[in-house]
């Protein structure tokens, strides 16, 4: 069947493929003439469920006939005070109040916009390699890529960067790593944001678009002891790592700590476009009344399908599986990455794990990007990331079993012979 043209779609977005599935179910695509895709992708971390989980379905089908907006500064739909009360089980306790939007993007701003409003500080501090949107504010604090900044100067001033502990970028162990970031943290301190103009920190647990390296337990605990010290609020940007993604359901988790402001989105609602802040009541209460809001944030249908969401989560224990899936999968890259040396690291927690392509200690994006259009010619959907574009990233749905992990990675393992043979593999 002829797939539809694309002539009238704007060139500004980038595609993996030109693919137009009709349907999906669990980790697959399907397209009209019935051709099967291994999505590996999830739409980039959203759907952790699966592709059309039928508990979600179910309530989007109900809700929608039921109710399908409810503008929130006119009337409160019943989904949305479900929603704050389902995320209110699953938070750390002191976590106790929500505001609802519609992407990453926005729920950045909106943590930065009760940041400052809460301290009465005007900076906030974010990590090298970071990705928190493509908006004005949250390109000032994007650092993965100058793509997503480059042309759009000037910028909201106050975004101010600090070391990630990338242990494999810079060819040291972790406690020198996490040693070195935080002196360079204090050092920021003192030489450009003092910490009584410093509203927050912002950082991802797992950096996301900036190759999914995975920050050390130490260094996270130990930067919220010195957020903790100066009064800066500790702002975790889950949106990509939150929903089970890293075998837990948010992965400060996995640090012991707890941070002031969560920003959740992507994995929430399962497809649905809806992201979230959390934090305090006692925070929330700071912020001034009509200061921040949405049209479409808190609506009813898509707040329906994330309980719907967090349900399926907790019933099916998704996170407990992306933690066995994903030793499982990190086990067979390693056997890979013994075959193929230029597989130089792979790295990341639960289900979101990525495979960085080196060559004579450079980056090497013309490998990584062979082999994902060979993956791609085999069925299975990835997508690649990192500064240099030399990280392939896996981020299956957490439905995912042992089989599909054993097939994905023998296609992977079949991509890097291919690249091997074309002689872009060493």
């Amino acid at each position: 069947m002829t797939a539809y043209s694309t002539d009238h779609l704007s060139p500004v977005w980038s595609h993996l493929t030109t693919i137009q599935p009709v349907r999906g179910e669990g980790i697959y695509l399907y397209d009209a003439d019935g051709k099967r895709y291994i999505d590996f992708t999830s739409g980039i971390g959203v759907t952790n469920t699966g592709h059309c989980h039928p508990h979600v379905v179910k309530a989007i089908q109900d809700q929608a006939a039921k109710l399908i907006q409810g503008q929130i500064n006119v009337v409160i739909s019943p989904s949305v005070v479900e929603l704050s009360n389902a995320l209110n089980e699953v938070t750390p306790p002191h976590i106790d109040s929500f505001f609802f939007s519609n992407s990453g993007a926005e729920a950045t701003e909106g943590a930065v916009k009760l940041a400052r409003a809460a301290t009465k500080r005007p900076n906030v501090i974010v990590f090298h390699g970071s990705f928190h949107g493509r908006t004005a504010q949250t390109m000032a604090m994007t650092t993965s890529k100058t793509i997503y900044r480059a042309g759009y100067q000037p910028l909201p001033a106050g975004v101010f960067v600090s070391p990630f502990p990338y242990s494999y970028h810079y060819g040291w162990d972790g406690d020198r790593m996490t040693d070195y970031c935080i002196e360079q943290f204090q050092f920021l301190l003192k030489s450009q944001s003092a910490p009584d103009e410093t509203a927050a920190v912002v950082i991802e647990p797992v950096l996301g678009e900036g190759g999914y390296v995975p920050a050390p337990k130490r260094f996270l605990q130990e930067l919220q002891a010195i957020c903790r010290k100066h009064g800066i609020l500790f702002i975790a940007d889950e949106v990509q790592t939150g929903f089970g993604r890293t075998g837990k359901l948010f992965c400060f988790e996995h640090a012991e700590i707890e941070p002031d402001i969560i920003i959740m989105a992507k994995g929430l609602g399962s497809g649905m476009p809806i992201s979230g802040v959390a934090a305090s009541r006692a925070l929330m209460d700071r912020w001034p009344v009509g200061s921040h809001g949405g049209t479409y944030g808190g609506g009813a249908l898509a707040a329906a399908a994330a309980v719907a969401t967090i349900q399926v989560m907790r019933e099916e224990d998704l996170p407990a599986n992306a933690a066995e899936q994903g030793v499982r999968l990190t086990h067979g890259l390693k056997r890979l990455q013994r075959e193929y040396p230029v597989l130089g690291d792979v790295r990341g927690p639960g289900l979101m794990i990525g495979c960085e392509f080196t060559r004579d200690g450079q980056p090497d994006a013309a490998t990584a990007s062979a082999v994902q259009k060979a993956c791609l010619e085999r069925g299975l959907l990835l997508l690649t990331c990192g500064t240099y574009s030399n990280v392939i990233r896996w981020i299956p749905p957490l439905v995912v079993n042992e089989a599909q992990i054993d097939e994905a990675l023998r296609i992977f393992g079949e991509a890097l012979a291919v690249a091997e043979s074309a002689g872009v593999v060493a």
